[in-house]
């Protein structure tokens, strides 16, 4: 309910709010994001998961395809994974170049800076899993074939860089932890409890007040004006297995 008068607080002073979540593969992220918007108008709360950039995509400005996502006034965003990709999975995979790594780390705060400067209320979480609980997850992902679409290849290929991800991880820290754009770190071994402490400081980073639409009294339906329906033998209808 008081992520609902948020979104509501939101909606009517036109603030406009990014949430980055970011953190190693399995911490919780996607169960945060589901939790958090479950009960928001999409409308307004959007969630953006984005994929492997096309080949136009890695000719712009890297920071382009993140941009055109970004929130009008009224509007919250959650990332799903962001432009810290490059980073993190990018740095440690080999997916950019070494002077494209260092731009990066040189321009982010910058461009977070320009964020701010806009009128973009930006928080960043890190969703910190520790190494024996990353692995149980995996296992759990593979042994379940309702969850084994969730362990990509790219999940598999990582899983042995626990080391690699550790230090990229320092270095973004040390370069993009600012004091106008911190990095919040959300404890995630127990889900349950990671979920809750990330709502907690969410909903404690905007001051809002409780803007929920009153109830509303809904008018009688017009009598029977001599409507006739068509015969049901004309319609096609989901058969009841159930």
């Amino acid at each position: 309910m008081e992520l609902v008068k948020l979104l509501e607080w939101i909606k009517e002073k036109k603030l406009k709010v990014v949430v980055l979540f970011e953190g190693r593969d399995a911490a919780g992220k996607g169960g945060a994001i589901k939790r958090i918007t479950e009960s928001l108008n999409p409308r307004s709360c959007r969630v953006v998961a984005l994929g492997v950039p096309t080949e136009r995509e890695k000719s712009q400005w890297y920071f382009q395809r993140y941009v055109q996502y970004l929130p009008a006034g009224g509007e919250m965003v959650l990332f799903d994974r962001s432009w810290y990709n490059r980073a993190g999975v990018e740095k440690v995979m080999g997916f950019c170049t070494n002077e494209e790594y260092t731009e990066f780390m040189r321009a982010c705060p910058e461009f977070e800076r320009m964020l701010l400067r806009s009128g973009i209320i930006l928080i960043k979480y890190w969703f910190s899993v520790s190494d024996i609980e990353q692995e149980k997850r995996f296992q759990e992902r593979n042994n379940d074939p309702t969850k084994r679409w969730k362990l990509s290849p790219m999940d598999v290929e990582s899983h042995t860089k626990w080391i690699e991800y550790s230090k990229a991880k320092d270095e973004m820290f040390a370069h993009t932890d600012t004091k106008q754009s911190p990095w919040w770190v959300v404890h995630a071994d127990d889900k349950k409890r990671a979920r809750l402490n990330c709502i907690k400081h969410l909903l404690s980073t905007i001051l809002y007040e409780d803007l929920t639409p009153k109830p509303i009294k809904l008018p009688k339906r017009k009598e029977d004006q001599g409507y006739v329906r068509p015969p049901i033998s004309e319609q096609n209808f989901v058969p009841e297995v159930y």
